[in-house]
């Protein structure tokens, strides 16, 4: 069973410009405890949820899950964050949790509830070529399970499957071998025709590094293609850790955690290149919830995490890496 299975849609969604008194609304009115975040083009850039609204820093506080139930108990207190936030004219850039783990529609169920176990999440938006299609939740997959009947297991037999052989033709898979060139004369020899030899030459040196630069393209864009889909495990992340620790030890002061394409980012890189704040809500995919575990399990043990563009192609942003650095924030 996968994410399209068991997903809700359409979506209903937020802009980052939509007022959080709108989001308020639509939660309540739709009963629902989340709301995507998406760009003009869907692409998916935040999610705003109850606890984006109240944000209940408190440890007592944080014990009470359900805010509905926190403004029955105590109103005074528990509703004091939202009406600050409303009066403020908020929109839902300013609120919502960025970057936003997503899964791909063809996800596996029991990925995605692994997933929801070591995260904490509740919801998680799915997405196809990198675009909102749906949302699933905990209560979409429970819904699910609930709804599934036992089926009588089927015996399909040792002739329950088939061979397919590729036609072959022994003709046509050889290749003519090809004409020895013309042996050149001296008196035949004149620098127009050099000229004509050395066009040719830069015309062919021009049409394979085309070839090349759109195959580096379709390689790059299959590579962000599977960085969107990558769930970071648990086991990944220890690794990482230990990685990093091995680093330590050899006297360094940072572990390049991952390195990906500038196409991943939602902005193509431009704020990691220009080193603007905001660059983490711009993550997408592996690289989002690999700041996410960070942000979750190392920022407050001093450790930092930075993004740098490694390269730059014919003049365009290539690959950026994710560093994650003990020694201090580096100039």
């Amino acid at each position: 069973m996968q994410a399209r299975d068991v997903m809700t849609k359409p979506v209903i969604t937020a802009t980052p410009d939509t007022d959080i008194r709108k989001i308020a609304a639509i939660m309540m009115e739709k009963r629902i405890g989340g709301l995507p975040v998406v760009d003009s083009s869907g692409v998916v850039v935040g999610i705003v949820t109850e606890g984006d609204l109240l944000r209940l820093n408190a440890p007592e506080q944080q014990k009470i899950h359900d805010w509905r139930l926190a403004l029955l108990l105590d109103p005074r207190t528990h509703a004091k964050p939202l009406l600050e936030k409303l009066e403020a004219n908020l929109t839902a850039r300013d609120v919502m949790s960025a970057p936003v783990m997503t899964v791909p529609d063809g996800a596996e169920v029991l990925e995605i509830c692994k997933m929801f176990v070591d995260t904490g999440i509740k919801r998680v938006p799915v997405t196809r070529e990198g675009r909102l299609v749906g949302i699933v939740s905990r209560s979409d997959i429970i819904a699910r399970i609930a709804q599934m009947k036992p089926e009588a297991p089927q015996d399909e037999g040792i002739f329950g499957w088939t061979l397919h052989l590729d036609s072959f033709d022994r003709d046509k898979s050889r290749t003519p071998p090809a004409p020895p060139p013309p042996e050149p004369r001296a008196e035949a020899i004149t620098a127009a025709d050099f000229r004509l030899i050395a066009q040719d030459a830069a015309t062919k040196k021009l049409r394979q590094r085309a070839i090349k630069d759109h195959v580096r393209s379709e390689d790059r864009m299959a590579r962000v293609k599977q960085l969107i889909d990558t769930h970071l495990s648990e086991d990944e992340w220890l690794n990482v850790l230990q990685r990093s620790r091995d680093a330590a030890e050899r006297g360094e002061r940072e572990y390049l955690v991952l390195q990906f394409p500038a196409e991943l980012c939602s902005d193509g890189g431009r704020a990691i290149n220009v080193g603007e704040p905001g660059w983490p809500a711009t993550l997408r995919g592996e690289a989002a919830e690999t700041f996410l575990r960070y942000e979750r399990t190392l920022k407050d043990r001093g450790f930092h995490m930075i993004a740098r563009v490694l390269s730059f192609p014919n003049g365009y942003l290539g690959d950026i890496g994710l560093y994650l650095h003990w020694g201090g924030i580096m100039e």
